[in-house]
């Protein structure tokens, strides 16, 4: 009976640590730590866009990583002055480190100074990027 108990809790444990990833996965927010984070053209190996850039750290294996690439383009096309740019976190841990990116995908999102406004951990919605750009631009 007591074995029945511990995995009945057990269950109940993953569940609830589940259902709080999956609501947390690919929100965008704001972290105070990256208020004093700014990044230069020659850091992320491309030009700031003009109005903001949309960064986004990933790895070869990362199946969402290409949805969130495409998700990204998408926003820069529809939004004039915003450039997407996509790093290989494996070849730039460095910057990885520094700017605390944990999983990929990561997006940042960053002004035309290009100072962080905005992160996201995980595959972000189209409606959420746009919404994070009202912040950068």
């Amino acid at each position: 009976m007591t074995g029945l108990v511990v995995c009945v809790a057990v269950l109940a444990v993953a569940g609830i640590l589940g259902m709080l990833h999956k609501r947390r996965d690919g929100r965008v927010r704001v972290r105070d730590k990256d208020a004093a984070q700014q990044l230069t053209a020659g850091e992320i190996g491309a030009e700031l866009g003009e109005r903001a850039t949309l960064l986004q750290f990933s790895t070869t294996f990362c199946a969402p990583c290409r949805a969130t690439r495409r998700t990204l383009g998408e926003v820069a096309g529809m939004v004039d002055g915003v450039r997407h740019v996509e790093i290989d976190a494996e070849a730039h841990l460095d910057l990885v480190r520094r700017l605390g990116i944990v999983r990929t995908p990561t997006v940042l999102v960053l002004d035309a100074r290009g100072t962080v406004v905005r992160r996201a951990s995980g595959q972000p919605r189209k409606a959420d990027v746009i919404a994070a750009l009202g912040a950068a631009v």
